[in-house]
Order: structure tokens, then sequence, then C-alpha cells
């Protein structure tokens, strides 16, 4: 048996301000930190032999603060921007309440949640924000829906998580609210309409447990 488990980051400065991040790169309030310390006390006596996380900085330090308080600082850790929070476009940076006066609780629904719904575009990329400047303009997103992201997430994870769960190796990925609901509709094999209804908490370890054949054998997702 081997064991995945996903932990979105700790609170960040744009959750407690209520705003949409996607892709900017902000820290962790103090709350976030203590999240991140409650998501690994809750992972006391977990042994695992990769991390995995996104290229920005509220899931890095997340990361890092669950592998030194588990003495775990030697496992390697992998960043890759395919792990990253989906783009949310011109959203980006707005308060999530102002956006609903203007656009309409509805329309703000669909943005946030549905699989396919594609937030406002940037009228083109921004290489000044976050960690863009790492990267191709031919993967620089001007918005995503969880479709989109999806479309990046899940190579990711079938390229270099499933290997090594398959042979036996335990595995913590460490990332953001849209990367983990797109992890979570593949492995559990989700419908594009009921995905809208699953919301992801910060700091909450969600742990899988797989048989030989890959089947999952338990789960805390539906816990409360």
């Amino acid at each position: 048996m081997v064991k995945l488990v996903m932990v979105r980051h700790g609170e960040s400065i744009a959750n407690a301000l209520n705003q949409y991040t996607g892709w900017n790169n902000v820290g962790l309030t103090q709350e976030g930190i203590v999240q991140a310390h409650v998501a690994a006390k809750k992972l006391q006596g977990f042994y695992f032999d990769h991390v995995h996380t996104s290229v920005l900085q509220r899931a890095i330090i997340t990361a890092y603060i669950i592998q030194d308080d588990l003495n775990l600082n030697y496992v390697p850790i992998t960043k890759s921007w395919r792990l990253n929070e989906r783009h949310y476009g011109a959203l980006r940076g707005q308060n999530k309440d102002a956006t609903r006066r203007e656009f309409g609780v509805e329309q703000v629904h669909l943005w946030r949640r549905s699989f396919y719904s594609v937030p406002p575009e940037l009228s083109k990329p921004d290489p000044n924000v976050g960690p863009y400047k790492y990267y191709e303009s031919s993967i620089m997103p001007v918005a995503e829906s969880l479709y989109e992201a999806y479309q990046r997430i899940i190579p990711y994870y079938v390229d270099h998580v499933a290997p090594e769960l398959l042979d036996n190796k335990n595995q913590l990925i460490v990332a953001h609210g849209s990367t983990i609901r797109a992890l979570i509709k593949y492995i559990e094999g989700i419908s594009d309409k009921d995905i809208d209804g699953i919301e992801v908490a910060n700091g909450k370890p969600l742990i899988y447990e797989f048989d030989k054949n890959f089947n999952i054998i338990s789960s805390n997702r539906t816990e409360k």
C-alpha cells in the first residue's frame, strides 16, 4: 500500500484580503504559517519519498514548513509551473465581493467553480508579475478555466507522481485550490459537472491510500 498526500498552501495574503490570486506571487499570512505547521502535525509519522509543488511562494513555503517539522528536509522537492494555481486573468488581484457586485453572483460562481468557464482574459501576458520571467512566452496564459489548468496539471501527475506511487513510494503534493481540485477530479473520476461542488481548505492534508493495482483503498477527503 502506498499513500499520496495533497495539501493546499496555508492562508495567503491574498486569501486574507479576499482577492483572486492565480499566478500572482504572494506570501503567507501568520495564520497561513500556523496552518502549515498544523498540517505537518497531522502528518506526524508519515514518510514521503518526494515532494512536488508549484513555483509560487505560498506553496513553496508551506512545503518547506512541512518538511522542516517532519525532519524530512533531505527528501527531494520538485517545483513545477504545471502545479501552479489556475490563472485568473483580468480578475487577478481584484476583490471577490467587488466582482460579485460588478458581474453578478452567478457569473462569478461560474468563473470560480465550473470546469469550463474562463474568467476575463488579460489583453496580453504580463511578463512582470510573479514567476512569469522564468517562463517561455508560449506557456504564459492570459486566463485559464479549470479545464485548461487540468490539461497542464494531469500530465505532470501522470509523468512524475503516478510512476513513483506505482513504485511504492509515498508522495506529497503541496499546491493550490484549483490544482488539487483538478487532481481530485482525475484520481476519483469526478464528472465535469460535479467538480464545481468540491472545495479544498487551506492546510488540510488530503490522504489517499492505494493498493498495488492503484485502486483507492481509503481517503479522508470527505471527512469534516
